[in-house]
C-alpha cells in the first residue's frame, strides 16, 4: 500500500507540473507554432474542464473498480499518451487536444489517493493527509518553473517534453503494478449522485469547490509569464524565477492549510478568511499594481500562500460523506473544483483579449484580476451559510 500511494501521489505530482508548465513554454510555442495567449489559455482551460467531466466516471469507477485500474489504465492512456501528443505537436490544435488527453489521464490520480485515505484513516486527520499530499505533489509546480525553463533552453521544449512523456509512462505501469485496492466491506450500502446532490450541507461547500481554485490555478498557470513579461519585460529566466517563487509558496500554503482544522478546531473560518486573503490580493493588482518585478512576484507568492485552500475545502466535504459514496462524493468535490478552474481559464483568454483591446494590455490585467476576486466574493458569500465539519 506505501509503495502504490507513493506512486499516486509522484503521478499528482506529474498532475499538478502538466496544469502548469503552458506558462513557462508560452514563448517557445508561440515562436515555434504561432500558439497565442488566447490558444493557450483555451489548451489550459480545456485541460481543466477534461479533468472536471472525468471526474463522474471515475468516481464510479472508484466505488466500483477501486483505484488500482482507475488510475493506472486512464493515466497512460491519457496523460502518457497526451505528452506524446504535445511532444509531436504541429499547432495550437494539437497543443489542445493533447492537454485535454493529459486532463483525462490526470483525473483520477489524486483522487484515488483521497479514496484510499477515506477507506484506511479516520475523517478527523483526513484533512492532514489531503494537505500533505497535495503539498508533496506541489513539487510539480516547481518543476515547471525554474527547472522546465533551465530544460528548455539546455535541450528545447519538444525533447524536455518527451522526456516527461517517458517517466508518465513508467509512473503509470509502476501504479498498475503496486497499487493495492482498499478491502470493500461486505453488504455495503448502495447509493448515487443523487443521494450526495439532495445533501442540503454539501451545496455551499461545492459552491467554495467552484471558486477557491480557481485564480490560483489560472495565474500561476498562465497569466504569470504575460503579466511579468508585458509589464516588467521579463526573460524567460525571469519567468522560471516568478513561476518557482509563486510555486514555492502554493506549497507552503497546502502545507499550512492541512493540518489548520485541528488546530483552529474549524474547517470553515481558515477557508473564509485565507479566501478573503486571495480576493485582497486579486484587488491589489487592479487598484494599487506592484511598481517593479519583485513586488509583483512576492504579490504572485501571497496569492500561491493563501490560494492553496483546496485541500481543506475537500476535508469539508468529505466530513459529510457516507462511506459507500467515498469515491463519488471526493469526485464531485474534485468536479466543482476543477469544473470552477476550468471555466475560470476558459473564460479568461477572450476576456483578456477583449479588456486589451479596449484599455490596453497592462490596464486589462488589473482588471482581469478584479474579475477573479469578485467570483471569489460571491463564493464566499454562499459559503457563510456553510455548516461546520461534524467531527
Amino acid at each position: 500500500m506505501r509503495a502504490g500511494l507513493a506512486l499516486l501521489i509522484v503521478g499528482y505530482t506529474l498532475s499538478q507540473f502538466y496544469r502548469a508548465f503552458l506558462a513557462v513554454l508560452a514563448p517557445a510555442l508561440e515562436a515555434d507554432l504561432g500558439a497565442t495567449t488566447g490558444d493557450l489559455a483555451r489548451a489550459s482551460g480545456l485541460w481543466f474542464a477534461a479533468f472536471a467531466l472525468m471526474q463522474l466516471p471515475v468516481g464510479w469507477a472508484l466505488d466500483h473498480l477501486g483505484p488500482r485500474r482507475t488510475a493506472g489504465v486512464l493515466f497512460l492512456a491519457g496523460a502518457a499518451g497526451g505528452a506524446v501528443v504535445f511532444a509531436t505537436a504541429q499547432g495550437p490544435g494539437a497543443l489542445t487536444l493533447a492537454m485535454m488527453m493529459i486532463g483525462i489521464g490526470c483525473a483520477p490520480v489524486l483522487m484515488s489517493t483521497y479514496f484510499i485515505f477515506a477507506r484506511q484513516f479516520s475523517a478527523a486527520i483526513f484533512g492532514t493527509l489531503a494537505g500533505v499530499t497535495v503539498g508533496v505533489s506541489s513539487l510539480g509546480n516547481i518543476a515547471s518553473a525554474a527547472p522546465l525553463a533551465a530544460a528548455v533552453e539546455a535541450f528545447g521544449w519538444r525533447e524536455t517534453v518527451w522526456g516527461f512523456a517517458v517517466f508518465t509512462t513508467l509512473v503509470g505501469l509502476g501504479i498498475l503494478a503496486l497499487v493495492r485496492d482498499p478491502v470493500k466491506p461486505e453488504g455495503e450500502a448502495k447509493g448515487s449522485l443523487l443521494d450526495l446532490l439532495a445533501m442540503p450541507a454539501l451545496w455551499p461547500i461545492l459552491v467554495m469547490m467552484f471558486v477557491c481554485y480557481a485564480p490560483a490555478a489560472g495565474v500561476r498557470g498562465l497569466w504569470i509569464s504575460p503579466y511579468i513579461a508585458d509589464g516588467y519585460g521579463a526573460s524567460l529566466g525571469q519567468i522560471g524565477t516568478a513561476t518557482l517563487v509563486m510555486g514555492l509558496a502554493m506549497v507552503a500554503g497546502n502545507f499550512l492549510y492541512g493540518p489548520i482544522d485541528r488546530l483552529t478546531r474549524s474547517r470553515k473560518w481558515p477557508i473564509l478568511i485565507g479566501n478573503l486573503g486571495v480576493a485582497l490580493v486579486l484587488i491589489g493588482f487592479w487598484l494599487a499594481p506592484p511598481g517593479g518585478l519583485w513586488p509583483a512576484i512576492w504579490m504572485f507568492a501571497a496569492l500561491g500562500l493563501l490560494g492553496a485552500s483546496y485541500p481543506i475545502v475537500i476535508s469539508h466535504g468529505r466530513a459529510f460523506l457516507p462511506a459507500h459514496l467515498t469515491g463519488r462524493g471526493v469526485t464531485l468535490l474534485n468536479l466543482f473544483g476543477m469544473g470552477g478552474a476550468g471555466v475560470m481559464q476558459f473564460a479568461s483568454g477572450p476576456a483578456y483579449a477583449g479588456l486589451a483591446g479596449r484599455m490596453g494590455s497592462e490596464a486589462a490585467y488589473g482588471v482581469l484580476f478584479a474579475v477573479f476576486a469578485f467570483v471569489i466574493l460571491l463564493g464566499l458569500v454562499v459559503y457563510l451559510f456553510a455548516r461546520e465539519a461534524p467531527d
